[in-house]
């Protein structure tokens, strides 16, 4: 079954680029040398804050859409969130 995922990244501006890709380290190389989005290409390099995985294409673009249209204050909100739970989680598995 195919994974599809929708990921935030920090450009070197500081500002917040969210996309969608079925290979996100794959995606985040491409951003990183030039081939990626055009809104990415000047603000190398790169760096993967967030992601989330989904079942099919039309769930991930739907989520895709729904995070474009947050402000900078709410995504930056989620990534905490999603960084917060990774770390309970971590800990919670030891």
């Amino acid at each position: 079954m195919d994974e599809h995922y929708v990921y935030i990244v920090e450009c070197a501006d500081g500002t917040l680029y969210t996309g969608y890709a079925k290979d996100v380290k794959a995606r985040i190389a491409k951003h990183n040398t030039g081939n990626g989005a055009k809104y990415t290409r000047n603000r190398r390099p790169v760096r993967l804050m967030h992601s989330e995985v989904y079942k099919t294409k039309s769930e991930a673009l739907k989520r895709e859409h729904e995070i474009k249209r947050l402000t900078r204050h709410q995504k930056l909100a989620l990534i905490r969130r999603d960084a917060s739970e990774t770390i309970y989680h971590r800990h919670a598995t030891r």
